[in-house]
């Protein structure tokens, strides 16, 4: 599990605005040492709902043979969230290479961490 993967999620209901129930998501952190060790992981979860994309912090992914995903679906970058890693499934895919620097620029400034 590395960044940039992407794994069914079951993302508990929270009560808010918050995505909830099982649905792919992207890892979020390193895979590496020390952080491997942890009981919990960074996502980014999907949507499959496009108009999600007028949102700050999101981008859309289409469906390709390197990330499996089933439709055209919306990272939501500004909806980053720690999860047991109990609660995390199978592996679907993994985000192209420009994806993945997409991702890294979101969080960068979603987190106010420059470039």
């Amino acid at each position: 599990m590395d960044f940039g993967d992407i794994f069914a999620v079951d993302l508990p209901a929270v009560g808010g605005h918050e995505q909830a129930g099982l649905r792919p998501a992207i890892i979020a952190q390193s895979g590496e040492t020390p952080y491997d060790r942890l009981s919990t992981v960074l996502v980014v979860p999907f949507t499959s709902r496009l108009r999600a994309q007028v949102f700050p912090g999101t981008f859309v992914v289409r469906p390709d043979a390197e990330n499996q995903l089933r439709s055209p679906s919306v990272a939501l970058v500004s909806q980053l969230r720690v999860v047991d890693r109990r609660r995390i499934g199978r592996r679907i895919g993994v985000l192209a290479p420009e994806h993945a620097l997409r991702l890294r620029t979101e969080l960068r400034a979603l987190m106010s961490l420059g470039s």
